[in-house]
């Protein structure tokens, strides 16, 4: 980058940066990362709009389809066994109610799972209550990479920013009791 006057940049968004679903000096990599300020959900469904209309004066970006047809996944294990970003997570747009939930309005582990139950209703009680745990958990076991990810752009009010906005330390007690107390609740049906 330096020979050519140039700046690399990284390439993860907002919703791998909230759970460090990155690998550290690999793909977070870089001086600028233009998308880390944009959730998941939210660039799949623009570049499916750019793919089939496109801002005007533009158009559509038919070329978009080959990457729109595929399945995000870190390619960090063998093809074979079908590595999913999603599998590994949870569904992007859940991942990003959850971070709306839990880090931009503050709510505890039960709260975010009240909050999610009504809106994702297609999700078992017990499976929902485990992708807010895990949530949870990853948030707070990777501040540390929050705190390198390389700047970003701020396009909306979920910044996850360390430097700017959205300080947590980096060790912690990883919310365990109220984690602990959701999945007791969850287990006993209340």
């Amino acid at each position: 980058a330096n020979l050519n006057n140039a700046l690399l940049l990284a390439t993860s968004n907002r919703s791998e940066a909230a759970v460090g679903y990155a690998t550290m000096d690999g793909d977070t990599a870089g001086g600028v990362s233009p998308i880390a300020g944009i959730d998941k959900a939210f660039l799949r469904q623009w570049l499916t709009w750019l793919e089939a209309e496109g801002p005007a004066g533009i158009g559509p970006i038919p070329a978009l389809a080959a990457v729109n047809a595929l399945t995000p996944t870190a390619e960090l294990r063998p093809p074979a066994m079908g590595q999913t970003d999603e599998a590994d997570l949870m569904p992007y747009p859940l991942l990003d109610a959850i971070e709306a939930a839990a880090i931009r309005d503050k709510n505890t582990p039960a709260d975010v799972y009240a909050l999610m139950a009504p809106r994702f209703p297609q999700y078992a009680g017990v499976q929902l209550a485990a992708w807010v745990d895990r949530f949870f958990r990853l948030w707070c076991m990777n501040q540390w990479k929050r705190e390198r990810y390389a700047p970003s752009f701020h396009v909306d009010d979920k910044n996850l920013d360390p430097k700017t906005s959205c300080r947590f330390p980096i060790l912690s007690g990883n919310y365990r009791r109220e984690r602990d107390r959701l999945r007791r609740d969850v287990e006993e049906g209340a």
